[in-house]
């Protein structure tokens, strides 16, 4: 039996997101993947979409994150991070407290940031991580971000620790070092945890160990959970048999064929038929139902 559905994963140092994909495949024999990766020196919160629940993978990834970071000040790397290569060394430099909470305010809501090099981003079909491994630098183009919130929880002359919550896409690295180059020191990121992605949080996370243990157990379906559960939000629509052909083959049908009485135009539905979760559609103003994301269909043979 595959499983279907998503596992908040506790990513330790050392493994790559790729590694924790792997490890989950053969662990679970379910198909997996991950929803935004995690350099291997960071740790923290990554949910791995099993089964059908693949299909989740970019609802998740487009979630809010929020990760802690360290911030050292004085130095600049070609990572952009502390385990990079050393292009400056300023140590010590002293930054005050109020330097840089008024650093940080400029940093808050919209902000453009260009990706670094040491990142999984392609160009003409090559990671730029590779070409940076290769000593090649290449144009990148800036994008748009957004750091919702962006928080000092401790500080000494050296370094800082900060608490982010940023839209996807944001780099933490780069952030460290636009915060450095703001301040005029120079700064690179020290240790990178992620506390959440959506509405997986870190303390409902699982290390990979204790997966293990629980599969070796036969408990690990009960760490898993279940697609419906992503789209709590939305009411649920519940399809009459009529439906069925349509919903088999992925089309669109008449609203005429939902039991569930005063749907609204626009609004996204959880979509049930006899009894099961489907996958969640939209109601088109012309009163046709859309599918948005289909992730269970039994087909009738």
């Amino acid at each position: 039996m595959e499983f279907n559905g998503v596992i908040n994963v506790y990513k330790e140092k050392g493994y790559t997101s790729h590694d924790v994909v792997s490890i989950l495949k053969r662990q679970l024999k379910s198909k997996a993947g991950h929803t935004g990766t995690l350099d291997p020196e960071a740790e923290g919160v990554l949910p791995i979409v099993l089964g059908k629940s693949t299909r989740l993978a970019d609802y998740i990834m487009a979630e809010d994150k929020v990760y802690e970071t360290q911030i050292h000040f004085g130095v600049t790397t070609d990572t952009q991070d502390m385990t990079g290569n050393v292009l400056s060394d300023n140590r010590p430099v002293g930054v005050s407290r109020k330097a840089l909470l008024d650093i940080l305010e400029k940093f808050k809501g919209e902000i453009s940031q260009v990706p670094p090099m040491y990142s999984a981003i392609k160009i003409n079909g090559e990671k730029l991580y590779n070409l940076a491994r290769k000593g090649i630098e290449v144009e990148r183009k800036s994008r748009l971000v957004t750091i919702h919130d962006i928080h000092l929880t401790e500080m000494d002359s050296c370094s800082a620790r900060l608490l982010v919550k940023c839209s996807k896409g944001t780099y933490i690295r780069s952030l460290c070092a636009d915060i450095g180059e703001a301040l005029g020191c120079g700064a690179a990121m020290g240790t990178l945890l992620r506390r959440a992605s959506g509405e997986f949080h870190l303390e409902d996370s699982i290390k990979i160990d204790d997966i293990k243990n629980l599969v070796a157990k036969g408990k690990i379906a009960s760490y898993i959970i279940p697609p419906q559960d992503f789209f709590k939000e939305y009411p649920k629509a519940n399809a009459k048999n009529e439906a069925s052909k349509f919903i088999i083959n992925g089309n669109k049908f008449s609203s005429e064929l939902i039991e569930t009485e005063s749907l609204v135009p626009n609004q996204k539905y959880r979509l049930y038929a006899d009894g099961k979760f489907v996958g969640l559609y939209i109601l088109e103003t012309s009163g046709i139902l859309k599918p948005e994301i289909i992730l269970s269909v039994n087909k009738k043979h």
